[in-house]
């Protein structure tokens, strides 16, 4: 990573999260990923126990799984911004996904 890079990268409260403009539009990432905290709050959302999300996301360890919802709970509209920014249209997803 240069120089210039790493100097864009804002760091949050939460030691594992952080913001980097180049990196999916400076929402809040899991520090080292790419990962969104939306994606592991959305995870937990579906019902899956945070001592379980590495099993799905194993580049993932529980520290950052922890700091992640830790940080949504600091910044839930934000996060929920991110979520609905991202959700797929209704009209979009298909028939069979919707029913099962």
């Amino acid at each position: 990573m240069s120089t210039d890079s790493i100097l864009q990268i804002q760091q949050t409260e939460h030691c594992h999260i952080v913001k980097h403009p180049k990196i999916l539009n400076g929402e809040p990432i899991v520090k080292g990923t790419r990962t969104p905290v939306r994606a592991i709050v959305e995870t937990w959302r579906m019902g899956v126990a945070p001592e379980a999300i590495p099993q799905g996301l194993p580049h993932l360890n529980l520290a950052q799984i922890f700091n992640a919802l830790s940080y949504y709970f600091d910044h839930q509209e934000e996060i929920q911004t991110y979520i609905d920014r991202n959700r797929i249209p209704e009209h979009l997803v298909d028939p069979l996904i919707k029913n099962s």
